[in-house]
């Protein structure tokens, strides 16, 4: 029987180490690859003769993100001189006239000036806030300091906006504004947030997760570390017990040599039936 147990526990570890490896290793090649064949299909607006498959007998992966990153420079090229600015101007004059179409080009645009401009504080402080009742905190993330007519109408108050994410899918959650002396600055740092609240509180901030929880190794760090507390613990007891022993018998004990019953001291030289 002990051999059957200590079996099982040996093809768990192992089952389980290669759980850790397997499934982050599987998510990320999947998540690249989905990438990757989305941007391949983009180069179906490409001319078939100006494919590079027509020329090689093999397919070249990951041609159409580097098609995207080349196009992408290039038009921060073109639009950063006087004549590529005046041509984004006229094109965004375009837009602002269609009904439909404006609000969606305007809200992606700030989204994107808000998460990588150098500008702007949106996602980078990390803050606690009482949420969704008072006692219970949640983590929230700073966007801006709200200005304009929400500031205007809650008067003098000094107002923040911030997104509460939810957990373990940090992309949705809750947009919310509040005065910032509610909120409780943390230290964290973006990253650390998100482990956090991915992970549903499990990886603390500053706590890396061990690749093989499940080994001998491992084991023998909490057999070891469960003797030290035990033996740690048994000490405490055995500490206080004696202890309570010193201290049971200097009450009961007899009074010190030199004194009689009476408690006063005896004169040297005399005995107890004198004086």
């Amino acid at each position: 029987m002990r051999f059957l147990n200590w079996f099982k526990s040996i093809i768990r570890g192992y089952f389980l180490a290669g759980l850790l490896v397997i499934l982050p290793l599987g998510a990320v090649i999947f998540v690249i690859s989905a990438i990757l064949g989305l941007m391949d299909r983009a180069l179906g607006v490409i001319p078939q003769k100006f494919h590079p498959e027509a020329y090689l007998p093999f397919k070249i992966p990951g041609l159409g993100l580097a098609l995207f990153i080349a196009i992408v420079l290039v038009t921060g090229v073109l639009v950063k001189n006087y004549i590529g600015r005046r041509v984004v101007d006229f094109g965004e004059y375009m837009v602002s006239k269609i009904p439909l179409v404006r609000p969606l080009y305007v809200a992606v645009k700030q989204l994107i000036l808000a998460i990588f401009g150098d500008a702007h504080d949106a996602f980078k402080r990390v803050v606690l806030v009482e949420y969704p009742r008072q006692g219970v905190y949640s983590l929230a993330f700073v966007t801006a300091k709200t200005s304009g007519e929400i500031q205007e109408q809650l008067g003098g108050t000094k107002m923040i906006s911030i997104f509460l994410p939810t957990t373990p899918n940090p992309t949705s959650g809750f947009f919310l504004v509040l005065p910032e002396e509610d909120t409780i600055p943390l230290s964290m740092s973006v990253e650390e947030a998100f482990k956090l609240l991915i992970s549903a509180g499990v990886v603390e901030p500053g706590e890396s997760a061990s690749q093989f929880p499940f080994g001998r190794k491992q084991r023998n760090a909490r057999n070891a570390e469960s003797a030290r507390q035990a033996a740690q613990l048994e000490a405490d007891e055995t500490s206080s017990t004696h202890s309570t022993h010193s201290t049971g018998s200097g009450q009961a004990g007899s009074p010190p040599s030199g004194t009689g019953q009476s408690g006063q001291a005896r004169e040297p030289g005399k005995s107890a039936d004198e004086g």
